[in-house]
């Protein structure tokens, strides 16, 4: 149930004149982003602490406002408050006082979005006595709040605008736009064309507490030009650990060639032979054929393009933009080398990978595996200068709906990479002493499950195990079987989102962790993959031509090596995603457990009389 019953005001009248010409089509409250129109983002937040009411002021294209109101999921709630004029920000809170005036409400503009916390910020206030209590934060270009050492509004510079004045000293702090109000502000609003800012003012000199409650960290970013809206759409996308978003209701996009971050919206129409790359499509466009797009908004009649730099996150050297949303802790970027782009790699001084991927590197290119040329390495300084393979990957390519015949294409493809591997390059290992001596042996498989326990177990399903000894002695089983089955050169994390589709062939990424192991375990990462669900047939298939493959080369694939494999490698990867999200941050692995504890579940299904502790245990684990 949501916490409070506070009411909502959003401003969204405005004509958009920055956001000219998408808004001469749609008006910037209904700007997609990942298929929802901005303001309904904003209003799933609120909804998630409030059941309030919400008020919405209309005036540009009123009618399509009206129509998203009454067909929106927020319809029963919504109360609308036309204007002729536009009454500016105070005024349109004038327009709704009867409304307003029951008791505290929040206002929040309809063209941001942000990581604040609603539920902070309004607890503050019902707690404080404030008259007016305002989301703000440091951004030196809308800094123009003047507050005292408090945090108290004092002053505001150039009212109405979000302008600073440069030549003054005093403390000063930007207003995201978001606001929490006592209905006794009602009574400094003035009647017609007024801004709030007039309204903090008179009541702060009225004595009445306006305090700016710092926000300063929090994701915040201004829906008011096409390039901070292409910004925000792939600050998302990023933010999600994605690359690609495609509308459910495109059913085919398999004959356009995609590369960085892709988003096509609604109803859009994808012409065969087009090609795109850090695109944004909006509802109702059409890609055409032959025709290449790069760094651009389409829309039904126009196209916007940019700087690449001024749409994806550069780091604080602008000719480097920083790539990948893995869960590596190495720094990569997007730079140009010889009139080419290439990828820089920079590591921490203390990464005992970095040799091993360069050493690695030469060895696979040797043997014609399709990894990254290596252009450039600096072990003094642990950076690398690598072929670019642009940004989709397996993964990500998966993402466009496609035929099962294109699907089990790519995978045969994936497959012979894997086979490279396990029998032509292991042939050669004696070329690669680095490797020689790296075996995925007993101990590293009992290091995985131990993982498991720790940071999934412990550290997400808050689960504290029942029989301790009897589970530990199953794991000393598990990891003994896969221990004693035949070892080869492994990836050791051959999965979806480290192969990467360049120009429809696959190429093989992050690959620093090469094992000695058994091939199974390689397989079972790709083909029962939880970043991924191959259908079961499909996989059938795929699995019979691998051990087909490995065969010709007598290296016979023992089938009770997938079923161990396929028990360890799921464990292995939820206690990733529990790491990954709990200790690092990076919240969007916890998307993929589901299905991670899905397959797990399958897995201990088949191994039910052998691992019974273990089987009891997973299978009381609730899939979210």
């Amino acid at each position: 149930m949501p916490k409070f019953s506070i009411k909502i005001f959003l401003p969204a009248a405005g004509l958009g004149e920055r956001l000219r010409p998408i808004t001469y089509h749609i008006p910037k409250p209904l700007l997609p982003i990942f298929g929802k129109p901005l303001i309904a983002i904003t209003l799933e937040k609120f909804s998630a602490i409030s059941s309030g009411e919400i008020g919405i002021n209309l005036h540009y294209k009123a009618d399509m406002m009206k129509e998203w109101a009454a067909n929106s999921e927020f319809k029963g709630r919504i109360k609308l408050f036309p204007e002729d004029p536009i009454l500016g920000t105070s005024g349109a809170l004038k327009n709704a006082e009867t409304f307003l005036s029951g008791g505290h409400f929040v206002v929040h503009n309809a063209d941001i979005m942000s990581g604040i916390d609603f539920t902070h910020l309004i607890k503050t206030h019902l707690s404080s006595g404030n008259i007016a209590t305002l989301a703000t934060h440091n951004y030196p270009k809308y800094n123009n709040v003047v507050v005292d050492d408090n945090g108290y509004i004092l002053d505001v510079e150039n009212p109405g605008t979000s302008i600073s004045n440069p030549d003054t000293t005093a403390k000063k702090v930007a207003y995201t736009g978001i606001a929490v109000y006592s209905p006794e502000i009602l009574k400094f609003l003035p009647s017609g064309v007024s801004h709030a800012t007039t309204a903090w003012i008179a009541a702060a000199k009225a004595g009445h507490k306006v305090q700016a409650l710092d926000f300063t960290g929090c994701y915040w970013t201004d829906i008011g030009t096409p390039a901070s809206y292409a910004s925000a759409i792939i600050d998302m996308l990023r933010a999600n650990g994605e690359t690609v978003y495609i509308h459910p209701s495109i059913k085919d996009c398999s004959a356009v060639d995609i590369d960085g971050h892709i988003v096509i919206e609604r109803e859009s129409i994808l012409t065969k032979g087009s090609s795109l790359r850090n695109c944004i499509i909006l509802p109702g466009s059409t890609a055409k054929s032959g025709e290449h797009y790069e760094n651009c908004i389409l829309g039904a009649d126009f196209k916007i393009d940019f700087k690449e730099s001024e749409i994806i996150s550069a780091s604080t050297d602008e000719s480097k933009i920083l790539i990948g949303t893995g869960g590596s802790d190495r720094k990569y970027y997007r730079i140009k080398k010889s009139g080419k782009t290439a990828v820089h790699m920079e590591c921490g001084e203390n990464d005992s990978d970095f040799e091993r991927h360069i050493d690695y590197t030469r060895f696979l290119s040797r043997y014609s595996i399709p990894v990254p040329e290596l252009l450039e390495a600096k072990k003094d300084e642990m950076k690398a200068v690598f072929e670019d393979l642009g940004d989709i990957s397996l993964y990500s390519w998966l993402k466009c709906q496609r035929n099962e015949e294109a699907i089990e294409d790519i995978y045969t493809k994936v497959l012979d990479i894997a086979v490279m591997i396990h029998a032509n390059a292991a042939e050669q290992l004696a070329e690669c002493p680095l490797l020689q001596n790296r075996v995925f042996d007993y101990e590293h498989f009992r290091w995985e499950t131990e993982y498991f326990i720790e940071r999934f177990l412990k550290g997400i399903k808050k689960i504290e195990i029942g029989n301790p000894t009897a589970l530990q002695n199953e794991f000393h089983s598990l990891a003994a079987k896969a221990d004693s089955l035949p070892k080869t050169i492994v990836h050791r994390d051959f999965q979806s989102q480290n192969i990467m589709i360049t120009k429809g062939r696959p190429r093989l990424i992050d690959y620093q962790g090469m094992r000695i192991g058994p091939p199974a375990y390689d397989i079972a990462s790709i083909l029962w993959d939880p970043y991924y669900r191959l259908k079961d047939n499909t996989r059938e298939r795929l699995l019979e031509y691998y051990s087909g493959e490995m065969a010709k080369h007598h290296r016979p694939i023992p089938l009770e090596s997938i079923i161990l494999c396929r028990l360890q490698r799921h464990m292995q990867a939820l206690g990733a995603y529990g790491f990954l999200s709990a200790v690092k941050g990076k919240r969007y692995f916890l998307k993929h457990i589901p299905e991670g504890l899905r397959l797990l579940k399958e897995d201990v299904s088949i191994l039910e009389s052998e691992y019974p502790e273990l089987y009891k245990l997973i299978m009381a684990l609730q899939d979210k």
